[in-house]
């Protein structure tokens, strides 16, 4: 019997942007930088697959995972030679890179990410039809449309899903996009490991799921968030960790606790499957 890395076949969505609550807190955006770094380079060792859907800026998170992988080489199982990363851009912002530089950075990143360049119905586009004729501008609802059907692509292609940080204003799409992402795990019955210590769009979401209590708080004023009325505490204990343990996660800002909860519950889960 070979030797089995114990996330091995499993494939873990981050979803993380900046919070604006950072500086109330006393955190630095590069708290949120190290929190993702260390969280992802945790589960590669492990043996797991990273989901993201990023945008491809300069110093942005997508980046940045591209460069944790070059360093740090997911642990696989032997014979597994699936990409460490699978990223997925929406149609609008692959509709704002040069095809050129799709095609070179697919080619950049062959064996270590998957990229996926989707239209506006969530769909790949063969890298030999990124000539064609495209719009050079995007309404809202082109927008939305994109996001959303990119989402449905991350959570169809993970088994789980973390969220930290978030922007409440300014965002493009239906809805903060942490909370559309989680809002997918927990219609999808997905694990869903929230980490509101770092403010934003994920301690909404904590908040809402009856993970945090914070007194005073006022609900969210983002579009849609009466959809997570409909989901508790009890969805989230399916990620493996009890009740008390999902509250902590929820508040905590240390990491290294909170890569220890994730780690726990994901193993949690694996256990039955990996003992028949």
């Amino acid at each position: 019997m070979s030797y089995r890395e114990p996330l091995s076949q499993c494939a873990i969505a981050i979803s993380v942007s900046d919070s604006p609550d950072m500086a109330g807190l006393g955190l630095a955006p590069e708290h949120l930088r190290d929190a993702m770094t260390e969280i992802a380079r945790h589960l590669l060792a492990m043996g797991a697959r990273l989901v993201y859907g990023g945008d491809l800026r300069v110093n942005g998170f997508t980046e940045l995972l591209f460069e944790l992988v070059a360093r740090h080489r997911r642990d696989a199982d032997i014979g597994d030679q699936r990409p460490a990363i699978l990223n997925f851009l929406a149609w609008p912002v692959a509709a704002s890179i040069p095809p050129e530089d799709l095609r070179r950075l697919v080619s950049d990143l062959r064996g270590m990410a998957t990229l996926h360049v989707l239209d506006r119905d969530g769909g790949d586009i063969p890298l030999d039809a990124l000539d064609a004729p495209r719009p050079t501008s995007f309404s809202a609802d082109d927008w939305a449309v994109a996001l959303t059907a990119m989402r449905r692509r991350l959570t169809a292609a993970s088994h789980a899903r973390i969220v930290l940080g978030g922007r409440v204003q300014g965002f493009k799409g239906r809805m903060p996009g942490i909370a559309e992402e989680a809002l997918a795990a927990l219609e999808a019955g997905q694990p869903l490991y929230v980490m509101g210590g770092f403010g934003g769009c994920a301690r909404d979401v904590a908040i809402m799921l009856g993970a945090l209590n914070i007194p005073g708080a006022t609900p969210p004023g983002w579009p849609e968030a009466a959809l997570f009325q409909g989901f508790g505490l009890p969805d989230l204990q399916k990620n493996g960790l009890t009740a008390d343990e999902n509250r902590t996660l929820a508040r905590t800002v240390h990491v290294d606790q909170a890569i220890a909860l994730i780690l726990r519950g994901l193993l949690r889960l694996q256990r039955p499957a990996q003992a028949d």
